[in-house]
């Protein structure tokens, strides 16, 4: 299943979710397109071996699992899940990351990377950056280092990848405005 699809005509827009004035990108019709899914998988998957050798795929609740954990076994990596505080059962280091309305946090266990591993992050969509700037300094807490940042889609219009600076980012799809 090798071909590759028009991934935004598999991600379906809805508007005024979760509030008035907020376009949701929904990537629940991707992932219900097995070609649609595997190319997503594939082409983030290639973009972390461009990006040299991957350890670990960190990625984000809820929606990170989805794909992140596909593209580390494509990549023949292992998997970090970054989760909300106080859903780990063992000892986690925190970051801190700013909402619309208010502070938000992510933990990872303290012995999930070994000193000096390279990591993807991924997260479904690139939004203002918050989300993936504390993946990011939650990899670099454990003496990681981050090799890229992978995300299916980007909201351009917020400048999310200027919050992830100097990383390189990546995203398979792109949109210019709400």
């Amino acid at each position: 299943m090798h071909t590759d699809v028009d991934l935004r005509a598999h991600i379906r827009n809805i508007p005024d979710f979760p509030r008035p004035g907020i376009v949701y990108r929904d990537i629940t019709p991707l992932l219900l397109a097995p070609e649609a899914l595997d190319t997503a998988v594939r082409q983030l998957a290639d973009y972390g071996r461009s990006r040299g050798t991957i350890d670990y795929v960190v990625a984000a609740e809820a929606r990170g699992f989805i794909l992140g954990a596909a593209i580390a076994r494509d990549l023949g990596a292992g998997f970090v899940p970054a989760r909300k505080p106080g859903k780990l059962p063992s000892e986690t280091i925190s970051a801190e990351y700013v909402l619309e309305y208010g502070v938000d946090a992510l933990e990872m266990h303290r012995d999930a990377l070994a000193g000096g591993a390279n990591v993807l992050i991924h997260d479904d969509l690139l939004a203002t950056g918050g989300t993936a700037r504390a993946l990011c300094d939650l990899v670099e807490q454990l003496g990681g280092h981050v090799l890229g940042c992978g995300f299916l889609a980007e909201l351009t219009f917020l400048r999310g990848r200027d919050r992830l600076h100097p990383f390189d980012v990546h995203a398979l799809v792109s949109y210019e405005s709400e």
